[in-house]
């Protein structure tokens, strides 16, 4: 993802927001999807879901996927209705110059997405508004029913100073890159 302001200081944070459910589109929802994140910690946010400022450590609470972990074991203890929330990117094994930032994987299908970036966080989301959405061949998506891993600059930057900068000043570009790898295990 790139961006280039034209002639003004300019805030940006790109994202790819595709949902994911490696089960196939009318499978259901991916609480049994194993997910792993390469991230110590989150950005908590408030009753509006904005990220306060602060970082909270993941280990011991219903976010930690530091170690492989089905989405549906812990969703029940994060308050409101499901995951949306940033994680600061420790990183893993490196290639093609991106770092190894989380995988998720299907029992049911042995299918396993690998996600490569460059960014300082990914939002992991797990479809919590989704309700009735009409897809592909007749399929209803309801909550759930997918995840999303947004590669991205923290929200909430612009306001916080204690986060990476999201500021982009003319001459400048924006440039983070992601990268999606399919296989089976």
């Amino acid at each position: 993802m790139e961006a280039v302001p034209k002639n003004k200081t300019t805030p940006i944070n790109l994202a790819h927001h595709t949902y994911w459910n490696l089960a196939g589109h009318s499978s259901g929802n991916v609480l049994e999807h194993l997910v792993q994140i390469s991230g110590s910690q989150i950005t908590p946010v408030d009753k509006n879901s904005i990220p306060t400022g602060e970082l909270l450590p993941v280990k011991g609470t219903a976010f930690d996927f530091t170690s492989e972990k089905k989405v549906g074991s812990s969703i029940r203890e994060v308050p409101g209705l499901g995951y949306d929330h940033n994680y600061v990117l420790d990183y893993g094994e490196k290639k093609e110059g991106l770092k190894h930032v989380a995988k998720v994987k299907d029992p049911s299908s042995s299918r396993v997405l690998n996600l490569w970036t460059d960014a300082p966080g990914v939002q992991f989301y797990t479809a919590n508004y989704v309700n009735g959405v009409p897809g592909k061949g007749g399929a209803v998506y309801e909550k759930h029913s997918g995840l999303c891993l947004e590669t991205q600059g923290f929200p909430n930057a612009i306001n916080q100073p204690n986060f990476p900068s999201i500021v982009v000043v003319p001459g400048d570009k924006y440039k983070h890159s992601m990268l999606f790898e399919f296989s089976e295990e």
